[in-house]
């Protein structure tokens, strides 16, 4: 079976690597160019890419360039939202909203350095 990823497009991929291993949990699996670096968290394989950098960062045919931001995310579940919240508003994180509760547990978005959204959820 092979394996299923998801890529970001970063501004930065030396500034999210300290994000997303040191707040969030990932280890980083590769980082063999300044444009990319592969992480895993469990069966997650995440994949950064500088725009302008390797095939994923390549321009489109009209010429627009992949870029950051968006509404499509990742969730991560956590143990303690609050406490994950603090740790990362501590460490200067953006966030786009509140905790928020919903049918399913508590949620919230949190933005990597380039602006991608991370949903940290904890289940009721």
């Amino acid at each position: 079976m092979s394996r299923v990823s998801v890529r970001y497009i970063v501004n930065d991929v030396d500034a999210a690597i300290p994000f997303y291993t040191s707040m969030l949990g990932f280890k980083l699996e590769m980082h063999p160019a300044p444009g990319f670096a592969s992480l895993s968290r469990g069966d997650l394989q995440l994949l950064l890419n500088r725009p302008g950098a390797g095939g994923a960062g390549q321009a489109m045919s009209d010429g627009q360039l992949p870029s950051p931001g968006g509404w499509n995310r990742i969730q991560i579940e956590v143990d303690d939202i609050e406490a994950t919240v603090e740790k990362l508003r501590g460490a200067g994180a953006r966030f786009r909203n509140e905790i928020v509760t919903g049918n399913g547990g508590k949620q919230v978005l949190v933005e990597d350095p380039s602006g991608n959204a991370v949903e940290l959820f904890q289940p009721f």
